[in-house]
């Protein structure tokens, strides 16, 4: 591993210089994306006068309250075209909606709902991240650069009650048992843990609104537009008043007003799977009109509404089970073409071509036409790939080349801290971003600029993520993409010096090709491109 580092690191500093790829002529495709990863309230502070909301002053313990980030810190982010320049083509948030007002008690210190997971209305944005004209121009915004957007769902349940928060009616929730998770009935008719009220996902029976809402909605002033259109979507979809089926509507409604493009799902195995076939009819359906009433906003014409589920523990060499011990359950067949990927941080430390091909294996023969969403490091797994951040360069090079969708997490690419100082628990991987070593510091420069390097590529390319995978050869190693019309050559761990590669039937004799790392191009002769430098790694396409 050293070995690795030291020799990614060298190449780095021998090629600095930032290189735009070359497109490929195939379009956008989920099962190659390029994520970006970020907790809302951490990532940029864009507007400062909306820190404080709900009279929300309690002092929380360390990294548990809100910190200040906001959609329209997402939005200035974009403006400078940071997500462009690291080859992102999908950004998803935290969750975005109204959380809780009060605290609950955790560890050392109170805890605020900064992250997002601990909903008190689903109908309304949270003032702490902004305004829906905030996330409007947010989306469009980031369509206009080929962004996708993805907000983050909750359905499995509310947040805590508190002092000054009530819990949701007996009518939609229970607050006991607590969940075992040693069978499937101990993991979803139950609370995750204690004081976190647990919607009641398995029932049809009818329940009547919240009283909760009901009295804010009125001091709002739109408890009339918002129950007409509730009894509209009822109508509509025939779909009874059970509680999961108001939360399907509210959130299907940021896809029809807003054009986003997916949702990542939490706490999914936390209920019984036909709910999230039928929160994908509800979504696609949003989609759909969303499409219809905004024909000059739809980034991709012919790409469906994407959802990727958290299932806690699911891993690609599980293929298309989760496994609960007395139930297998198949959640590509229930609303998900993604799950998170929780094996990808252990398998990382794994060879390349180890890697690379059993993922290659799987994702086209057992998950053909599904994929899943590859992480190093996120907000609630307290043993990533690289905690100390020690490995940055080859969680870069393994994340951005490894077949399946690519997760950085905020502060991937940065060498963000993800243990800190007077923080408990998760609490530590949402420290917030690091921006000012971005801007003064050479080390983090180089860093980012190196995942800035593979992100672009593996973004101009779909062959990178969702083509076939070929090792053309173990030493020096090399091994090429190819994806429809898309096609790529890949070498790493190279000498320096003089590097050839064979590339027959691969790209033609003649065809100029360039190298996207370090921007040299060169012309294929007898089936071989050769280069000459000091970098340890070639990104080779068409010119």
């Amino acid at each position: 591993m050293k070995k690795i580092i030291i020799l990614s690191a060298f190449a780095f500093l021998a090629s600095c210089t930032s290189v735009q790829n070359t497109p490929s002529s195939e379009p956008f495709t989920w099962e190659g994306a390029n994520l970006y990863f970020l907790v809302t309230d951490r990532f940029n502070n864009g507007n400062p006068n909306n820190d404080i909301n709900f009279n929300r002053t309690e002092k929380a313990g360390t990294l548990r309250g809100f910190e200040g980030g906001d959609l329209r810190g997402v939005i200035k982010k974009i403006d400078e075209g940071y997500f462009k320049k690291l080859g992102i083509n999908a950004i998803w948030m935290t969750p975005i909606v109204e959380q809780i007002h009060g605290t609950t008690d955790e560890g050392t210190g109170k805890t605020y709902g900064y992250h997002g997971y601990w909903t008190k209305d689903w109908t309304a944005l949270d003032p702490n991240f902004g305004t829906e004209a905030d996330l409007k121009e947010l989306v469009e915004k980031a369509h206009k650069q080929g962004i996708r957007i993805l907000l983050d769902a909750v359905i499995n349940h509310t947040g805590p009650t508190t002092d000054i928060d009530e819990t949701y009616p007996m009518t939609w929730v229970r607050t006991e048992p607590q969940c075992k998770y040693d069978n499937f009935e101990n993991t979803t008719a139950c609370t995750l843990v204690a004081n976190l009220p647990d919607i009641l996902t398995e029932s049809n029976e009818k329940a009547g609104l919240p009283t909760l809402l009901e009295k804010k909605w009125r001091k709002e002033g739109r408890y009339e537009k918002e129950m007409s259109e509730l009894n509209e979507f009822f109508v509509k979809t025939r779909y009874p008043r059970a509680p999961k089926y108001y939360i399907m509507k509210w959130l299907s409604d940021y896809v029809r007003e807003f054009g986003i493009d997916g949702y990542r799902v939490d706490t999914v195995k936390h209920t019984n799977e036909d709910v999230w076939k039928d929160f994908k009819k509800v979504c696609d359906q949003a989609f759909a009109e969303f499409k219809l009433n905004n024909p000059d906003k739809v980034l991709d014409k012919n790409t469906p509404f994407f959802t990727v589920g958290e299932v806690y523990g699911y891993g690609i060499s599980g293929k298309q089970l989760y496994n609960f011990g007395d139930k297998k359950v198949n959640y590509f067949q229930n609303g998900f073409t993604s799950l998170i990927n929780f094996d990808f941080k252990g398998d990382a430390n794994k060879s390349y071509e180890e890697l690379f091909s059993n993922y290659d294996k799987i994702l086209h023969q057992d998950l053909a036409g599904k994929t899943v969403m590859n992480y190093a490091s996120s907000h609630d797994d307290s043993w990533p790939f690289d905690k100390d951040r020690k490995k940055t360069y080859e969680t870069a090079t393994k994340l951005l080349l490894t077949p399946g969708i690519s997760q950085i997490y905020y502060g991937d690419e940065t060498g963000r801290r993800l243990t800190v100082t007077g923080a408990e628990g998760d609490a530590n991987l949402r420290s917030k971003m690091n921006w000012e070593d971005v801007k003064n510091n050479p080390e983090t420069q180089k860093l980012l600029e190196y995942w800035q390097k593979l992100g672009q590529f593996r973004r101009n390319h779909p062959a990178v993520g969702a083509g076939y995978h070929q090792m053309i050869s173990n030493s020096p190693y090399w091994f090429s993409r190819i994806y429809k019309t898309d096609k790529v050559v890949i070498g790493l761990d190279l000498p320096k010096g003089t590097k050839e590669v064979n590339v027959i039937g691969i790209f033609d004799n003649g065809t100029r090709i360039k190298d996207a790392y370090s921007g040299a191009t060169m012309p294929v002769i007898e089936g071989k491109i050769s280069l000459t430098n000091d970098n340890n790694i070639v990104l080779l396409e068409k010119d």
